[in-house]
This record gives C-alpha cells, structure tokens and sequence, in this order.
C-alpha cells in the first residue's frame, strides 16, 4: 500500500492546472476562445423552464452546422476539459505520455465527427468544482470529465444524452469495518471531491460521518484522486464518490475495495455553455453512432477495453431519452 501511495501522490503532484495537446501528447495551441443506433429511445415530455423533471432528456439529435459548430471549425480545434487522474477514465498513461480512458475515446469520436480528425482537440485538465465555470467562461466548449447530469446542473450548462450509468459508493480499505453507506460511517473521516453530488448526498445524509473541512483537516479536494491519497496516507477512513471512479481507484491499489452496494443512479452527460443546442444536438448525434451497433458498437468496444475489468456486467449504454 505504501508504493501505491508512493506511485499516486507522484501522479497528483505532476498534475498541470492547464493540459494542452493532440492525442499524441504535443501541444495543440491556446484555446481561450469564448464560445466554444440501433436501440430503443426513451421518449420524455417537454419540461416547463421552471421545473425540472427529467434532467436526462436531451434534444434530439442532429448531424447539421449551426453557429458553436462554425466557430469550432473555424479554430480548427475543439476545447474539452477533461480529468487526467481518473484510471481508465480519463488519464495520462505514463508510458506513453497519451491521454487515454473511457472518456477521451468518446471525445475522439466527437472531434472526428465534428472537425474530421480525432487529433485536432486541445485538452483542459480541470478539476472537479471547476467545470461549470470552465464552461460559462468560454474557457472549453464541452466538458467530458464522468460529469453527473442533475437538475442543478441543468440550470448551468446544457447536457448531451446519458452515455453512462454510475452511482455513488463508499470506497475503503478492505480491512475496514465501514461496509457501505450506512451507520458503519458513524464518526469516520470522509473524503469527497468538492462540487460533487458525493458531497451533497453526504450533506443529505451522512450517516454520522465526519466530512466537512475543518480549520486543520481538509477532506474535500479539487480532484477525486486526492482523496485515494487521503485514505492511502490514513487521512480519511473512506471515500464517497462514483462507483465508476471508485473501482479506477480500487483498480490503482489492492488494499482498497469498494463497499456495499451503489446507493444512487446517476447518469453522465457531455455538458457544454446553455445556449449551445446545436453543439449539443451534434454531440447527440456522435452519440446515436457511438452507441449504434449492438456487441460491436464503438461504445461496448470502449466499455471492453477500459472499463469491463473493473465494472463487470454491463451489456449495453444508457437509453437516449429525449425532449
């Protein structure tokens, strides 16, 4: 345990604030700029702008231009923020210097349809409470970081269609007495990334666990990774956080495990700045291909090549559900 937290803390500590580059690993320029098949579709009413009912339903699809479309084109280049301390999300293989994980093969697959080449997209390392002000600044035109659609959010920035189904779950070592999101979590130190629907189920309903920031302790962090730091360096006594991340991190270092079992459905979404519907009916579309294909869709050959291993039995994505 102690070289895996060796090997971790290296990694968090080497972590750019800002990562440009292709995904070969070069850079690919500045990019400030302002603006940036074959399953069955949910169908989902038109909510009112004042309520929220469906937060999944999307718009629909579409493969035509329109002006966030014409100014990507223009720069040549699409801006995503993205994590690259996720194993098997989004991460950077430190043999190879590549970005590489579940959700940089879907934002591969939206720059070639978009710009007609996987390498034309420069990547924003951005932490977990930063991605709807990265996102309302101009600073990136879509963030594709394991980002859980909600109401809330909805209220900030526009989604795509689910692409994934997760849910929240205690992380722990695996000698730990702690055995889920239950009254085990009585009076032990938890770790939660800050601005993440962890720390409000934890605000909803702690069970007694310690997890707010105290003057001498900290225990929400910008980055999910940090707090498998914590508990490797006996910081925390667990992590609450996606059960997708979660068995990254328990993929990272055997002397972790995840506990019980996930306690919400929480869906993610490519999010991009409100008002952008025709990236986001684009996006949708990308999304109806990627999906497309049963067994051999470009989603299942993603979910077998980084994800199967540690999230088993999962046979096919989330529906679309539209609006």
């Amino acid at each position: 345990m102690a070289a895996a937290c060796a090997l971790t803390a290296a990694a968090a500590a080497t972590v750019l604030p800002l990562v440009l580059g292709s995904g070969s690993g070069n850079d690919a320029g500045s990019g400030d700029r302002a603006q940036p098949g074959g399953q069955r579709v949910a169908q989902a009413s038109p909510a009112k702008a004042d309520t929220c009912t469906d937060p999944e339903a999307s718009l629909t699809p579409s493969g035509a231009d329109g002006p966030t479309i014409d100014r990507i084109k223009k720069a040549g280049h699409l801006v995503v923020g993205v994590d690259q301390n996720s194993y098997r999300w989004g991460y950077r293989d430190p043999a190879t210097r590549r970005l590489d994980g579940f959700d940089i093969a879907l934002v591969r697959a939206i720059a070639k349809n978009i710009l007609g080449s996987e390498d034309k997209v420069t990547y924003r390392a951005i932490p977990t409470n930063e991605r709807v002000e990265a996102l309302q600044d101009g600073k990136v035109d879509i963030v594709v970081r394991t980002m859980t659609i909600n109401c809330e959010r909805a209220k900030q920035v526009a989604f795509s269609t689910a692409y994934f189904q997760a849910g929240q779950q205690v992380l722990a070592p695996k000698g730990s007495t702690i055995s889920g999101y239950n009254t085990s979590l009585q009076g032990k130190r938890v770790c939660t990334a800050t601005g993440s629907t962890a720390y409000d189920a934890l605000k909803a309903k702690s069970y007694g666990a310690v997890f707010a920031d105290t003057p001498t302790e900290q225990r929400t962090v910008p980055n999910q990774l940090d707090c498998l730091v914590k508990l490797q360096l006996g910081l925390v006594d667990a992590v609450v956080t996606d059960n997708a991340l979660a068995a990254g991190q328990a993929a990272q270092d055997p002397a972790v495990d995840l506990k019980g079992q996930p306690f919400t459905t929480e869906y993610y979404g490519v999010a991009t700045k409100l008002g952008n519907d025709d990236l986001v009916r684009r996006i949708n579309q990308v999304l109806v291909d990627y999906r497309a294909g049963g067994d051999q869709s470009p989603w299942m050959k993603a979910y077998r090549k980084w994800l199967s291993a540690d999230l088993k039995g999962i046979e096919a994505p989330p529906a679309p559900k539209y609006r």
